[in-house]
């Protein structure tokens, strides 16, 4: 759903980019928390994934670049902002899409460089904002078990994509620069970006499950969900005494390493953006379809990207005449870039954190 430049006109273009850009600071300040620039953060996990919301940010990279087929000639892929959000948090989570489609719009000339503050708000903000709400809210009627949680991200997954589809509707219809009944845009978003909300929480669930399945304690999420730990005293069990803050129980989930974890997920996220990325769908993915039927993309053909020549550009190398090869070098430094440019943002961030929560108490 990468809103290219000319479907919404200058003013509401830059309107978006300041509300995304003030959506990205509110972010930066509450992902301090998240990330352990907060006196709390080990009790609430931050210590652990602020390495791992680099990954999440490659991951949902790589995962982007496999399209998958949704109805005839229509394709679909992963937005991430449910599964940014569920892994790591909602303000990292908002990071994260927005390292995403930073990197794309600039190196890869896969969205307009003018609408990168829709794009941001539209599949970064929105989805994130959806997700986690109705996430949360599900989380207090449904078990408190990994199939509770896992249950919750299948549905706040598939909600947030409409909900996608719909914001971007809503400033097409402030926006929009050609004159195309918003009635008939809409219906025809919701139709086809269901369709690809089933198939974001298939992945979604299946990778948060995945990790819930060895390692809950990094599903931020899944704050809770493990049982405390028990000791037999006098032959009854009772709970343990809790450890100092931010001090994990020694043999505990949580005093264990992720780096297993994050070796193995960077190693995934290489191999769907250097190989499978090859057979992903060729069809127009669900804005692509909807914008050429109802002719959305009529001014778009006046606009050439800002870096249509980027050495990236299409998720190519250029001079590698290899279709194959170049679209699997393209993807492994996608990848590369986006987790070194989003764990070098988080760190930031932390450190940042650290040092105003240390000067606050000077």
């Amino acid at each position: 759903m990468h809103v290219p430049d000319g479907f919404i006109n200058a003013p509401v273009s830059a309107a978006a980019g300041v509300a995304a850009a003030a959506a990205v600071a509110v972010s930066l300040r509450g992902a301090r928390k998240e990330l352990g620039g907060h006196p709390r953060a080990e009790d609430l996990g931050g210590e652990r994934l602020a390495p791992l919301a680099g990954l999440v940010a490659a991951f949902v990279f790589a995962v982007q670049m496999l399209n998958f087929p949704v109805a005839a000639g229509t394709s679909g892929h992963l937005l991430g902002g449910a599964l940014a959000a569920i892994l790591v948090g909602p303000w990292t989570g908002v990071l994260c899409i927005a390292v995403v489609l930073l990197m794309q719009g600039v190196l890869f000339a896969d969205g307009g460089l003018t609408a990168l503050g829709v794009n941001i708000t539209v599949m970064g903000v929105v989805t994130v904002v959806t997700a986690h709400l109705l996430f949360r809210g599900l989380r207090l009627v449904l078990p408190r078990t990994r199939g509770g949680v896992t249950a919750a991200t299948f549905v706040a997954a598939l909600v947030s994509v409409p909900a996608s589809a719909a914001a971007f509707t809503l400033i097409y219809a402030i926006g929009g620069t050609t004159d195309v009944p918003i009635g008939k845009v809409l219906t025809a978003m919701l139709g086809v970006h269901v369709l690809i909300g089933i198939g974001e929480a298939v992945i979604t669930a299946l990778t948060v499950g995945a990790v819930l399945a060895v390692r809950p304690d990094l599903v931020h999420g899944a704050r809770g969900l493990t049982a405390p730990l028990k000791l037999r005293v006098d032959g009854e069990l009772v709970d343990a005494a809790p450890a100092p803050a931010g001090t994990p129980a020694a043999g505990s989930p949580a005093a264990k390493s992720p780096r297993k974890i994050w070796i193995g997920g960077v190693v995934t996220a290489l191999v769907l953006a250097g190989v499978v990325s090859f057979y992903a769908s060729a069809s127009p993915d669900g804005l692509e379809k909807v914008a050429a039927d109802q002719g959305i993309d009529a001014k778009a053909e006046e606009y050439e990207h800002a870096t249509a020549d980027s050495p990236l550009a299409d998720y190519g190398v250029k001079g590698v005449e290899s279709a194959r090869l170049s679209g699997g070098l393209a993807g492994v430094i996608g990848v590369g870039l986006t987790l070194a440019v989003g764990t070098g943002a988080f760190w930031a961030a932390r450190r940042r954190g650290r040092a105003a929560d240390t000067g606050a108490r000077v």
